[in-house]
């Protein structure tokens, strides 16, 4: 096991300056330059600066200089205020999210994201996070070697009725040629089908990347969400076996297009969530991660949980 087996996130708490936006600007100060600490750290948490949701504007410019569209986004969400802030996955609170890094399945990820506690959970509703490099080397060799070559990604989008998301949800606009001119720039493989949705399977993309920043090779992609094994969803996992994988909402498979074993899903699966540090919540906290350096969750809970989130490049 790795060195960084002991890695955990970094708290920042409030000094002599004050909580709220105006005692995280202090801090911020004290710290030195936030891309510099979160390369270092990969996951910052701050606590305790009770935070209000209406200076959350405020801290996210200090923070996330530049908000991403959820633009390719699987997961149900809301946006909820103008800026690129969107509630959390919105799976059914008894429900596992499992670890992985947001929208790496696709040709363009955030580079940051930052969480923000609104509502405390009730229990539980913790945000798991993995260090990439750590779940990368956790695995079996034969896991590794198998994926070594890459995957190819699959999904089959609806107009507005059917199982899964949209395609003018999942690329928030109804516009076609915005949409055409994302898949082309990705080199993906699609189609606008005869009912009006939209077919597409991605290129190849790496089972792993190397961190801009420090070269570490991390674990980095999405394969264990796509696949039917891994699916919390016993509906999803029924409809698997009624469907071929080519008309499900969403599949994937080896670069050269053969099936990827359930028991390989299952150990990536297994692994990330046996070596991921739980963050917990409480109202005002915040946290950032690297999204390229660690994977992130979501643990079930009870009662309201309202966590906010938004990206960056």
């Amino acid at each position: 096991m790795s060195a960084q087996s002991d890695w955990r996130p970094r708290e920042v708490r409030p000094g002599g300056d004050g909580t709220g936006a105006d005692g995280l600007r202090h801090a911020l100060a004290a710290t030195g330059d936030f891309g510099d600490v979160l390369t270092e750290a990969k996951v910052v948490v701050f606590r305790d600066f009770q935070v209000t949701e209406q200076e959350l504007d405020t801290v996210m410019d200090l923070l996330l200089p530049n908000r991403l569209a959820y633009t390719h986004g699987t997961s149900p969400r809301t946006k909820v205020a103008a800026g690129n802030v969107y509630t959390s996955t919105e799976y059914p609170s008894e429900q596992t999210i499992a670890m992985h890094n947001e929208l790496s399945y696709s040709h363009t990820w955030p580079a940051r994201l930052l969480f923000y506690c609104a509502t405390t959970p009730g229990s539980g509703g913790a945000t798991p996070v993995v260090d990439g490099e750590l779940w990368l080397e956790s695995l079996d060799e034969e896991v590794r070697d198998a994926f070594a070559g890459g995957i190819r990604y699959s999904q089959n989008l609806h107009d507005g009725y059917g199982l899964g998301r949209s395609w003018k949800q999942t690329f928030e606009t109804d516009d076609r040629a915005v949409v055409e001119a994302f898949l082309d720039a990705g080199s993906f493989d699609w189609k606008w089908t005869a009912d009006g949705g939209l077919r597409m399977v991605s290129p190849v993309r790496p089972a792993s990347i190397k961190h801009p920043a420090t070269g570490t090779e991390v674990w980095f992609n999405q394969a264990d969400h796509f696949h039917p094994a891994a699916l919390g969803d016993a509906v999803a996992r029924e409809l698997a076996q009624i469907l071929a994988p080519e008309e499900l909402p969403q599949s994937v498979t080896f670069a050269d297009g053969s099936p990827i074993p359930d028991a390989y899903v299952l150990h990536v699966y297994d692994r990330g969530l046996e070596l991921a540090v739980d963050v917990d919540w409480r109202q005002g906290d915040l946290m950032v991660i690297d999204n390229v350096a660690v994977g992130h969750g979501r643990r079930p809970y009870t009662g309201d949980r309202r966590v906010l989130v938004a990206m960056s490049d």
